[in-house]
């Protein structure tokens, strides 16, 4: 009885989050986060702003400092909240990894690129002051899904962001991004009107700025997604290969959009290796 009520659970929750991340999917999503949650210190303030805020979810004490990973969510730059991405913090708080999940201002309350600012604004911060919270500053990654990719992928790529709040590109051990929007023409009027004029969108793609200097980045993509397309991850690699930097890449057969980040929660993790490969970039690159 029990296993057939689990098995049922377990297909409504995969339907929710293969149609699209409802409510009811994140809220599903983050149950183990409620009954079994790593240690979070909520709504900590990265600047003066009343959305600059950020969540730190701490893995079991240990006897050394662990790992740190940023995480920003995706929502197309205009939607979307920290709170329902403590699914991801969970799966790496319970990896050893401290995991901070950044909140930052969104369109059409702004426009490009106050939202990155707000991003480098967040990441600057927990590199001052992780260490209170068990974070290895040596151990320093970025990452993020879908916008939240393009966002960690701009930060980790043009120097200006960092450089404003104080710090240097080179705290970056290294980014994964999932599904990311890294190299793209908006077309929707919205999308437009965020990024535009014209002439701006060289600033927002993100192989605009590619010297071979950058942290080493990973690049994950469902084979299966419609919303954005594998051309995005091919031009970034393409471009960071030709200038001596360090990429590397995996694409996942019969996975989507929604299937790449969901992958990183208990209810479809058998989708993809999303968090075995994010691991193991980590750890290679925290031995360099």
């Amino acid at each position: 009885m029990l296993r057939r009520l689990y098995l049922a659970l377990m297909a409504t929750a995969a339907v929710l989050f293969l149609s699209a991340c409802s409510s009811g999917a994140f809220f599903l999503a983050n149950l183990p986060v409620k009954f079994a949650g790593p240690e979070v210190s909520r709504d900590i303030s990265y600047g003066p702003e009343a959305w600059q805020k950020l969540d730190i979810y701490r893995p079991e004490k240990t006897n050394e400092p662990a790992p740190v990973l940023v995480f920003f969510y995706g929502g197309r730059w205009t939607f979307g909240n920290k709170e329902q991405y403590a699914f991801v913090a969970k799966t790496f708080a319970d990896a050893g990894y401290v995991v901070v999940l950044p909140e930052y201002s969104k369109y059409p309350a702004v426009k490009f690129p106050a939202f990155i600012e707000d991003g480098a604004k967040a990441v600057a911060w927990t590199h001052r002051n992780i260490p209170e919270y068990g974070g290895d500053t040596r151990r320093f990654f970025i990452s993020g899904h879908s916008s939240g990719a393009h966002m960690g992928a701009l930060i980790s790529a043009n120097p200006k962001y960092l450089e404003t709040e104080g710090k240097p590109l080179s705290i970056i051990t290294g980014f994964a991004g999932l599904a990311g929007p890294y190299d793209f023409i908006p077309q929707a009027e919205d999308l437009k009107d965020l990024f535009g004029p014209p002439k701006n969108y060289p600033n927002m793609q993100v192989p605009t700025f590619i010297n071979g200097q950058q942290p080493p980045m990973l690049l994950l993509h469902g084979a299966d997604d419609k919303q954005v397309i594998l051309r995005n991850l091919n031009r970034l690699r393409d471009k960071i290969e030709k200038s001596g930097g360090v990429v590397e890449a995996h694409i996942y057969e019969g996975v989507d959009h929604i299937d790449i980040i969901g992958s990183l929660s208990w209810i479809l993790d058998f989708k993809a290796p999303v968090e075995r490969d994010m691991l193991d970039f980590f750890e290679r690159q925290s031995e360099q």
